[in-house]
């Protein structure tokens, strides 16, 4: 399933200013990289960014160093109650999906919902967030390994095993370790529009989007053989994305027979030709939607979507979501005549 199958909140249009402090929960046990994560996208100072960049701090349980892993030690900034003041509190992982979350902790995330703030989990974090009731009804995702275990201990959660991330508004959710900076680019975003996303991913030297979400990951790890066999056709669909393409001409394209390409693309990118180009299509679809005021009839044409209505059909399919609705979250344009 393509990265962009995410689904998305069907909400009001957040404030142009957010709340900029950012609080992540630190613990005993403390998962290191989920962390670390967090700390890099809104942790590190930005200057050239503006006044209105984010504020990290660190909150725990408790006064006393939290012990992570790997002989790591933190201090924290301050205690639960700074979650309350926050705009957005971050749950980086949990100590183990058996451990018990402290019903302190679950108090002081609720009030700090309930004040406004967004509260983001990374990987087992789900199952912190999960523990509050908040998530109840709601889609969520964690690492596919654990996708079962949060299904059978919360069944009013609907889980997604197969997205890197779910954006419920207030609630956000992503999957494993590294699907956690995704969710924090998505955020960021989300808060300050694309452009300032890609300069974060640029610095941080991923890429803004990635193609597929983690079912790729399930079988077996993405084969670098087959990316690099197949790198020149991707870019080349990437440069013209807006022409329309036959399997037996990417096939041609690649050198292979058509049985062959088909099974080789979906080894390298965890799903099928014509899905990854229509993803990457919502993908430029997306940045002209948030940036131009160009028309839905022309950012249709542009990306190779076709027509308003299949474009229309594809954003409800992958996004859960139209393209005027996207545009009016998002964009910082209105719709040209």
């Amino acid at each position: 399933m393509p990265l962009f199958d995410q689904i998305m909140p069907k909400r009001r249009k957040p404030p142009a200013k957010p709340n900029p402090l950012v609080a992540a929960l630190v613990y005993d046990g403390l998962c290191a990289f989920e962390f670390a994560c967090a700390a890099e996208v809104f942790g590190l100072p930005r200057p050239e960014l503006g006044p209105d960049w984010y504020r990290f701090e660190t909150c725990a349980p408790h006064r006393r160093p939290v012990r992570g892993q790997y002989g790591m030690q933190i201090t924290a900034d301050d205690g639960l109650d700074r979650l309350a003041s926050a705009g957005t509190v971050i749950i980086p992982g949990w100590s183990g999906i058996d451990a018990p979350v402290p019903a302190r902790i679950l108090e002081a995330l609720r009030d700090a919902h309930a004040r406004g703030a967004r509260l983001l989990s990374i990987c087992s974090g789900a199952f912190v967030l999960a523990a509050t009731g908040l998530l109840d009804g709601k889609r969520a995702t964690t690492h596919w390994r654990y996708a079962d275990a949060l299904r059978q201990r919360y069944p009013s959660i609907l889980i997604d095993p197969d997205v890197l991330y779910i954006d419920e508004g207030q609630l956000l959710t992503s999957a494993g370790s590294a699907a956690g900076l995704d969710l924090c680019l998505h955020l960021v975003r989300r808060d300050h529009g694309p452009d300032v996303a890609n300069q974060v991913a640029r610095r941080l030297v991923i890429p803004p989007h990635r193609d597929g979400g983690q079912a790729q990951f399930v079988e077996r790890p993405i084969q670098k053989r087959e990316r690099d066999a197949l790198s020149p056709l991707m870019d080349a669909m990437r440069r013209r994305m807006d022409k329309a393409y036959s399997i037996a001409e990417l096939a041609g394209m690649a050198a292979m027979s058509e049985r062959t390409f088909i099974r080789r693309f979906k080894d390298a990118t965890g799903t099928t030709p014509a899905d990854w180009l229509i993803a990457l299509r919502i993908d430029r679809a997306r940045e002209l939607l948030e940036s131009s005021a160009h028309s839905i009839d022309s950012i249709a044409e542009q990306t190779g979507l076709g027509t308003a209505t299949t474009m229309r059909h594809h954003f409800r399919r992958k996004l859960g979501t139209s393209p005027m609705a996207y545009r009016r979250r998002f964009g910082g344009q209105g719709e040209r005549d």
